[in-house]
């Protein structure tokens, strides 16, 4: 028969084998899927904002118009940056040696870029439109500015030594 100190002492091993389980961060699978589909839908935003901003910087319109326009666009690559910032930071912290580190790793990067978009965007704001070889020149010094910040938010990956994760991202369907 059973006592009521082996009871207790079977249910304590049960519970913290629980707790324990659901106290780590997310598997490597899971955590490199949310990435993934958190970064998916980023990825489309800022590819059509360089076509349309390509585009733009191309078309004959006024330069009020294409002001207008470049606010629009990298108010828009600033806030896709933004939500998939957010959704990242859902993500939790990897449950694999220095975690931790990658997850902050991916968030200043992206903390970055939507950083780099939203300074670019009130570069533009602040351009006078009212003669256009001014406002275009001013134009490419802030994409150039845009340009030069985003390539240095760039997460540097050679430092991710975590094989769990390394191989999570290769064979997660989010993430092809």
């Amino acid at each position: 028969m059973r006592t009521p100190r082996a009871v207790f002492v079977v249910l304590a091993t049960v519970f913290a084998l629980l707790v324990g389980g659901c106290a780590g961060g997310p598997t490597p699978r899971v955590w490199a899927a949310s990435v993934c589909t958190a970064l998916s839908p980023w990825r489309t935003e800022i590819g059509t904002l360089t076509t349309r901003t390509q585009q733009q910087m191309t078309a004959k319109t006024t330069p009020a118009q294409a002001k207008e326009n470049l606010v629009r666009l990298l108010g828009g690559a600033e806030s896709a940056s933004e939500t998939a910032r957010e959704q990242v930071q859902k993500a939790g912290v990897p449950d694999v040696d220095g975690g931790e580190s990658v997850a902050k790793g991916f968030l200043r990067s992206l903390t970055a870029v939507r950083d780099a978009y939203g300074k670019a965007k009130q570069g533009i704001e602040q351009l006078d439109a009212g003669q256009a070889d001014p406002f275009y020149d001013g134009v490419q010094s802030v994409m150039n500015t845009l340009t030069s910040e985003y390539n240095r938010s760039a997460l540097d990956t050679s430092a991710l030594d975590s094989e769990e994760l390394k191989q999570a991202f290769d064979e997660v369907p989010e993430c092809r």
